[in-house]
């Protein structure tokens, strides 16, 4: 009789779960696709965070992407070129800075290079270059130092910072923004835990309440090490491991449920990374065709991220004052005293002016910027009309034998080489990290019979800056400046005509050089719906979902 209980106990079983997989299908916390419940004590049930949109960081204003014509400026008329035709693209939802990158906001940069990695070189190197105000027929000397360090410059925009460091700044703010918010909720130990660590007066034995005991890590925090497993740091509020078969030992024979790290699933890290924004991007934020449009109808066209075709207020109140920080004519960067036109005979402070429709300030004027793009001359023939970007360079976290990510001395910052391929690796090419597994799987793909087909060139280049729009070396110093090291900045500095305030307007300079009149801004994609306020449009009612409708 034993033998035929365990068929009828099973087939019950089986029985019991379908019924409860048809009553729980479509419920919240389980699958739509298999019934199993999510978050579950169990082998096998997946984890499943709250379906929300996580905080981007502080400083960046969200932007609802959309359709605009890109380019248009009066450059191909005055200076005889072909530089920016018009051409209508699309911009998805994205984050930007409200602010360009200030003094003080470098000076934590650079403190903390000082502080955390203690690394000179990286130190060195990150400083901008305030000789760029020095000039062989003007005394601007005290600027040379004073205008990184003074207290009355802290809130002004840094400059003399090249591209290259402009998008290390980029990589170290990702890395600090998001150590910050697992500090803040616990999934990191918190500040003070570190810092005894650090000290090497921590307490030993500390252990999160019924889980195994946390560690703490005192090396700079960097995310792609982090969700690879290689920033050993949980703390107390750090996710659980539900598997039941992974608990291990703990205090007084009872088991004890293992903490693991945060993954991009959990919803907790920024949505996206710190960067520079594309020049698409960037003049679709300074344009703000936000304020001018309803009901997909652009009823103003705008020359400037103001409106009119002046630069002057023309609102009572303020008639008259200058609405951006530029040179006005020869010899004029601030007007008379006692009325001074702009206010500012350099630089002005990174709030100064009033805002666009965005809420961004000084898209025009103050400081030219960095934006993320290589210039190409025919960047706009050639380019997506979707996300345009031209300066892709694919690549990759270089790893070692052991699957670890490879990383740079005392930074922790990951060492990076040429992507190799245009779509995923084999198995095979990737063992050493996922373990060295030589029998076949359900996933893996029917072998290529290449016997009789000829043979296949690779098409797929890791450098694609100048796709379909090639540099040429042979002339470059002598008829042209343009190579993949050229990069774009936009919108006009303090020392520049009105011209170059229209966000059309682009120029470029090599990636290495600095100047006192090119700053920039930060940029973050963003992540699920690209509409930001459904309640401000007509929006189409969701019927009732028809999963287990049987019919008539």
């Amino acid at each position: 009789m034993r033998k035929n209980i365990l068929p009828v106990l099973a087939t019950c079983i089986a029985v019991v779960m379908a019924i409860s997989s048809c009553k729980n299908s479509g419920k919240a916390g389980s699958s739509k696709k298999t019934g199993a419940a999510y978050n579950a004590k169990r082998p096998g049930s997946l984890q499943v965070s709250k379906k929300v949109k996580p905080s981007p960081g502080p400083g960046l204003v969200h932007i609802e992407g959309g359709t605009f014509v890109m380019g248009g400026s009066s450059i191909d008329d005055i200076g005889y070129d072909y530089a920016a035709p018009k051409r209508r693209v699309t911009v998805p939802t994205f984050y930007m800075d409200e602010t360009e990158v200030a003094n003080v906001d470098w000076l934590e940069y650079l403190n903390w290079i000082r502080e955390v990695p203690q690394d000179p070189r990286w130190y060195y190197e990150a400083l901008p270059d305030t000789l760029v105000w020095r000039s062989p027929l003007a005394y601007n000397e005290p600027y040379v130092n004073n205008y990184l360090r003074h207290p009355a410059y802290q809130d002004y925009p840094v400059v003399g910072v090249t591209w290259e460091q402009a998008v290390a700044y980029c990589d170290w703010r990702t890395n600090v923004v998001n150590e910050n918010l697992l500090r803040k909720d616990g999934i990191l130990n918190d500040w003070k835990t570190y810092a005894d660590a650090k000290n090497g007066t921590a307490k030993k034995g500390g252990s999160a309440k019924g889980a195994t005991a946390n560690t703490v890590s005192t090396e700079p925090f960097d995310l792609d090490l982090y969700l690879n497993g290689q920033y050993d740091d949980k703390g107390k509020k750090a996710p659980k491991v539900l598997n039941p078969t992974a608990a291990q030992p703990g205090a007084k024979g009872k088991s004890a449920v293992p903490l693991r790290f945060a993954k991009i699933e959990d919803g907790v890290l920024t949505p996206g990374r710190y960067r520079l924004p594309t020049e698409a991007e960037w003049e679709y934020a300074a344009l703000s065709l936000i304020g001018t449009a309803n009901n997909n109808i652009v009823n103003n066209s705008k020359i400037y991220p103001w409106y009119g075709l002046g630069i002057r207020s023309a609102k009572k109140s303020t008639r008259g004052l200058i609405y951006a920080n530029f040179k006005r004519g020869a010899g004029d960067n601030m007007g008379v005293a006692g009325y001074l036109n702009d206010g500012a005979d350099i630089t002005a402070q990174v709030r100064a002016y009033v805002p666009n429709d965005f809420g961004l300030y000084n898209m025009a004027g103050n400081v030219s910027e960095w934006v993320l793009d290589t210039y190409r001359q025919s960047s706009f023939d050639k380019i997506e009309d979707f996300s345009p970007f031209r300066g892709n360079d694919f690549e990759n976290n270089k790893y070692d034998s052991n699957g670890k990510i490879e990383t740079l001395g005392k930074s922790n910052v990951p060492v990076k080489i040429n992507a190799e391929s245009g779509k995923k690796d084999p198995y095979a090419a990737h063992a050493n990290k996922y373990g060295n597994v030589t029998t076949l799987s359900p996933s893996t793909p029917d072998p290529i019979d290449t016997t009789k087909m000829p043979a296949l060139k690779p098409t797929f280049e890791a450098d694609q800056r100048g796709y379909l729009d090639e540099q040429n070396l042979d002339l470059y110093g002598k008829i042209t400046l343009v190579n993949d090291r050229s990069k774009v900045y936009k919108g006009g500095s303090w020392n520049d005509r009105a011209y170059w305030l229209n966000p059309g307007t682009r120029r470029y300079a090599d990636q290495g050089s600095a100047s006192a009149e090119i700053g920039f801004r930060c940029a973050m994609s963003s992540v699920g719906d690209p509409q930001l306020s459904k309640k401000s449009t007509p929006q189409f009612k969701q019927p009732k979902s028809r999963v287990g409708f049987k019919g008539k």
